[in-house]
C-alpha cells in the first residue's frame, strides 16, 4: 500500500504557512513504515527540535483504479479515518531554502499516526465533516471538509491520473489552520463528528 498525501489543502492553513494558495493539489508521498497505528505513542525522534502537529481526514481506497473520472470517484472509497501528518518543520525549511525535496521531514518512521476506519455510510455528507485535534485537552485545530480546496471525489480523481489507486491506499487530504508544535509529555486527542478517533501521548 501507498501514502498519498495532499498539502495546503485549506486556504488559512496556506495563508498560516506564508504559502500560496496552490491551483492543482500539492502531492507527496509517505511509505509505509510512517504509519502509527492503534494509538500507539509517538516517539520524538532526536534529528528535530520542531515537529508540527496536522490533523486530516483520511479516506482509504476500496478498489483498483486508474484515470478516475470526477463523477465516479465516489465508488473507490467505503471508509475513511482520521490521521496526524507530523511534520518537522525546521527540517522543512531547510530543505525549501536549498530547493530539495522534504520527505525526510514528512515521511519518517511514526510520522503519520492513523486511526480506525469507520463507513462514509453512517454520514449525511462526506464533505461536511467535523473533525478536530486537542493537544493538552485544548482544542488547537478545528476543520470541516467543506472548507478543502479540492474535495475528496476530487483528489481520487486527479491521483489517479498519476497513480494506480489500489485497496488499502491511503489518501490524507490535508490540514487546516491551527497547526503547532508539540513536545515530550503532551497528549493528543482527536475527533470526527464528536467521535473519539485517536488519542495517544507523545514520549
Amino acid at each position: 500500500m501507498k501514502i498519498l498525501a495532499i498539502g495546503r489543502n485549506y486556504v488559512n492553513h496556506a495563508k498560516e504557512l506564508n504559502n500560496p494558495v496552490p491551483q492543482e493539489p500539492v502531492v507527496f508521498m509517505m511509505p509505509d513504515s510512517a504509519l502509527l497505528k492503534n494509538n500507539n505513542d509517538f516517539y520524538y525522534p532526536d534529528f528535530t527540535k520542531d515537529i508540527h502537529h496536522e490533523i486530516e481526514l483520511v479516506v482509504k481506497i476500496s478498489r483498483v483504479g486508474k484515470n478516475i473520472p470526477l463523477e465516479f470517484a465516489h465508488r473507490y472509497y467505503e471508509e475513511i479515518g482520521l490521521g496526524i501528518d507530523f511534520t518537522a518543520r525546521d527540517i522543512q525549511a531547510e530543505c525549501k531554502k536549498k530547493g530539495l525535496p522534504w520527505e525526510k521531514a514528512k515521511s519518517f518512521d511514526g510520522a503519520a499516526p492513523i486511526s480506525r476506519f469507520v463507513s462514509k455510510d453512517k454520514f449525511q455528507n462526506v464533505n461536511q465533516l467535523n473533525f478536530s485535534l486537542d493537544v493538552n485537552e485544548n482544542r488547537v485545530q478545528t476543520g470541516n471538509t467543506s472548507n478543502m480546496i479540492f474535495p475528496i471525489d476530487y483528489l481520487i480523481s486527479y491521483l489517479s491520473q498519476y497513480f494506480t489507486l489500489k485497496i488499502g491506499d491511503l489518501i490524507y487530504t490535508g490540514t487546516p489552520e491551527g497547526v503547532g508544535p508539540v513536545k515530550i509529555g503532551d497528549h493528543l486527542y482527536a475527533e470526527l463528528e464528536g467521535e473519539k478517533m485517536l488519542d495517544f501521548n507523545v514520549r
